[in-house]
């Protein structure tokens, strides 16, 4: 039950994080794309890639640190079915550029991130 209250209260902070991200995207770079998605899943999917491998090599993370971290915070930070809905919603207005544009750089970008990611985190681990 002490797991499930992490996972829950780390689930929250991250979609918080969200929000603010969000919020932060919309002022600074504008609403004709959906930036502040973008941003939360390309650094979700690096800090996801970096922790799975310190967590799974190492006994720095425990479990339970592990679960909140990932399962918990990037759960409710990064999300797949806001990055669809504003693509179909941008392909539906026949927006087919910024539409397309969103399709694969967020894949592309969030392969990158995660492979950036699960690199960084192993050259951080040898030099530790």
């Amino acid at each position: 039950m002490v797991r499930f209250f992490w996972i829950c209260l780390a689930g929250a902070v991250g979609t918080g994080m969200r929000y603010l991200v969000a919020l932060w995207a919309g002022r600074a770079l504008g609403t004709s794309f959906p930036y502040g998605t973008l941003i939360v899943n390309v650094v979700g999917c690096f800090l996801i890639a970096a922790i799975m491998r310190v967590a799974l090599a190492t006994t720095l993370v425990s479990p339970t640190l592990r679960l909140a971290l990932t399962t918990g915070f990037l759960g409710g930070l990064t999300t797949y079915s806001s990055f669809n809905y504003e693509t179909t919603r941008l392909l539906q207005e026949r927006a087919w550029g910024p539409g397309l544009l969103n399709l694969v750089v967020t894949v592309a970008a969030c392969f990158a991130a995660g492979l950036v990611g699960y690199v960084t985190a192993g050259r951080l681990m040898a030099t530790g």
